[in-house]
């Protein structure tokens, strides 16, 4: 009896410790509902204030799509982004993809605000504030919804260096953008479908000048109505809109692509007789497929290298550590 109760014993701690193994990021704690007991509304407030914002200025939703982006490519979505500059914190928000580009923190501490106060506390993190909003833009501008998993914690630390290495730069050709996003953990499908946000906002002149001046692979009237705003020589700030309707969560972007009307080199270089040509034609051709995969991606890509539990900390302040 002794010896078989040492068996049963061994087995089980075998099991639990493989389980601990194998782990995903199902289980870091991470819930649809972890605000619904310690602050039911929370997300209600979240989705009432980027409405708001997006009502007094709708290119707002792009925006905080893009913090979204850009904060997950460095270390996870851990609103690493949000920090300002300190002795102790090299910034993100001057880095080359974000300095004077990376737009919507207003935004995000007027949540932040806001839903300490309904919640009577700090209990809702930075990181899970950038994830919802991000979701909360898209549906407002017509886009599919899905649920998030709530739980991350914030980063205590910034690094500038790594968000000009990591996040995708709109030179990349197409090798660099599948390595980019396969470093993250994000396939091929992921970074076409993905790339599908570009349905959404504004690029600089600065983003888009090599493409429409010295590129073959761009419509040339598209490259001449581009260079009316865009001079070889000044006005790095100018805007362009991402597709014909930027303001419209659509398929406007991946017809443009077919039509070699993509504003950027690096979402042309998804179909230019490359391997990504039939995922951008498939998308072209069937938003219903789009707005599914989208989906499915935020979710992945808003589950990995999370902080959770006792990594990292809810900030009393988007900006700053506690």
């Amino acid at each position: 009896m002794q010896k078989m109760n040492i068996i049963s014993f061994l087995s089980i701690f075998v099991f639990l410790m493989f389980s601990i193994a194998t782990a995903s990021s199902d289980d870091y704690g991470l819930s649809t509902e972890y605000y619904d007991r310690v602050c039911p509304q929370a997300l209600p407030t979240i989705k009432r204030v980027v409405e708001d914002a997006m009502a007094q200025e709708r290119r707002m939703g792009a925006s905080l799509l893009r913090l979204h982006f850009h904060d997950y490519f460095v270390n996870g979505c851990d609103a690493s982004i949000l920090l300002d500059q300190t002795s102790t914190i090299d910034t993100e928000k001057n880095a080359a993809p974000n300095v004077n580009s990376a737009r919507g923190f207003e935004v995000i501490d007027r949540i932040k605000s806001e839903v300490d106060k309904i919640c009577g506390r700090p209990v809702v993190s930075c990181a899970d504030i950038l994830t919802v909003a991000a979701r909360d833009s898209v549906v407002a501008l017509g886009g599919p919804t899905w649920d998030i998993k709530l739980g991350r914690r914030d980063s205590t630390t910034a690094s500038q260096a790594a968000a000009n290495f990591k996040i995708p730069s709109p030179f990349m050709d197409l090798p660099a953008l599948i390595k980019s996003f396969e470093d993250q953990g994000l396939d091929e499908e992921d970074l076409v479908v993905l790339s599908g946000a570009h349905t959404l906002g504004f690029a600089q002149c600065r983003t888009f000048r090599s493409h429409i001046y010295n590129d073959t692979n761009i419509d040339p009237d598209f490259a001449g109505q581009l260079r009316t705003n865009c001079p070889q020589v000044g006005g790095d700030s100018n805007l362009a809109p991402l597709d014909p309707t930027p303001s419209s969560f659509d398929t406007r972007y991946f017809n443009n692509l077919v039509s070699k009307r993509g504003v950027l080199g690096s979402d042309q270089a998804l179909f230019n007789g490359g391997e990504t040509d039939e995922l951008v034609s498939k998308y072209n051709e069937n938003y219903e497929e789009f707005f599914e995969d989208f989906a499915k991606s935020m979710i992945k890509m808003g589950n990995i290298d999370l902080l959770t539990g006792n990594r990292g900390q809810i900030r009393e302040n988007c900006r700053r550590i506690n």
